[in-house]
């Protein structure tokens, strides 16, 4: 069923709570998109994701990624999910889906942290004193050149 330009599928998930010796809960999902969007000028296509999950509790991005890669003939590596809001009383979720159309996008226009939790880029890894710093040396300046500071600032505490 659905309105036109809507893809669900349903996935068996055999998670790792079945395996304990917990009562059996029901391991299928439901993964639905809506709102699909194609977005050229930033190579990819966007939708969000409704995850219908009863009983188990809240789906792996990663395993997801997996599932809409599928459904949209994509990689699993070129799909980023983020912003997932779990209904309250669970069993639902919804999210935001980007699905690149190569890694050159992905990387040229994803923000570092998405990256980073992808696995593809590492974090730098920063001392609370080296922020600390720099935002006080950003906050020193006044004026056109503040921008420029901090930027400057945010650079020496990287290194």
């Amino acid at each position: 069923g659905g309105a036109h330009g809507e893809f669900h599928i349903v996935v068996k998930f055999v998670s790792a709570y079945q395996s304990r010796d917990k009562a059996k809960m029901s391991d299928a999902i439901v993964v639905k998109t809506r709102k699909f969007k194609r977005n050229p000028l930033l190579s990819r296509r966007q939708m969000i994701v409704d995850v219908i999950h009863p009983g188990r509790p809240n789906v792996p991005k990663d395993e997801l990624s997996e599932v809409v890669g599928g459904m949209h003939k994509a990689d699993a590596k070129l799909t980023v999910m983020f912003g997932f809001r779990t209904k309250f009383g669970g069993g639902k979720s919804t999210g935001f889906c980007l699905i690149y159309d190569n890694e050159d996008a992905l990387r040229k226009f994803e923000p570092k942290h998405r990256l980073v939790r992808k696995g593809i880029e590492t974090r730098a890894e920063k001392s609370r004193k080296a922020i600390k710093e720099a935002k006080n040396k950003g906050l020193k300046i006044r004026g056109t050149g503040a921008r420029i500071a901090k930027h400057k600032a945010k650079r020496a505490a990287d290194s």
